[in-house]
């Protein structure tokens, strides 16, 4: 069984991400911590786990926290050691995402259901090094080429 962590901020793309049968694989779930997901806590037991919640509305503070984020990351990855790291975005991911290939493991990236006719910050940073990168809506091809298109989450 393949050993996966998945991982997206908070709300709509958590939601996303849920959308994923977790329980076909070996599984660890990070997301940020507020208060919307500390209610999954009791859902998911010892398989999810929280980093600070950020907003580029503040960019000093914004920047500490993505800073902190990548350490928690950090640990996160070499603690659960996953085979594959599965995101829906945003910002929260990214690290984790670049810490994956860093060791050589898969990286999926989703991009947001949201995005209809142009590109997230996140995605442009992660689509160069994403393993495999979807797209749900058939759109979103021409702006990221070698994307696989499935339909969307929802």
């Amino acid at each position: 069984m393949k050993k996966v962590l998945f991982i997206s901020s908070e709300g709509g793309h958590f939601a996303e991400l849920q959308k994923i049968e977790f329980n076909r694989y070996d599984y660890q779930i990070v997301t940020e911590k507020t208060a919307s997901t500390k209610v999954y806590k009791e859902k998911y037991k010892n398989k999810i786990h929280y980093l600070l919640y950020g907003t580029r509305k503040t960019p000093i503070r914004y920047f500490f926290i993505l800073l902190i984020n990548f350490f928690v990351s950090l640990f996160y990855f070499l603690r659960y050691w996953p085979d594959v790291v599965i995101t829906t975005g945003t910002h929260t991911a990214v690290p984790m995402c670049f810490i994956a290939k860093m060791f050589f493991k898969k990286v999926i990236w989703i991009e947001t259901y949201a995005s209809i006719n142009r590109r997230t910050l996140a995605g442009r940073i992660v689509y160069p090094i994403a393993n495999t990168f979807i797209v749900q809506w058939k759109s979103m091809k021409k702006l990221y080429p070698k994307a696989k298109y499935f339909g969307g989450v929802f």
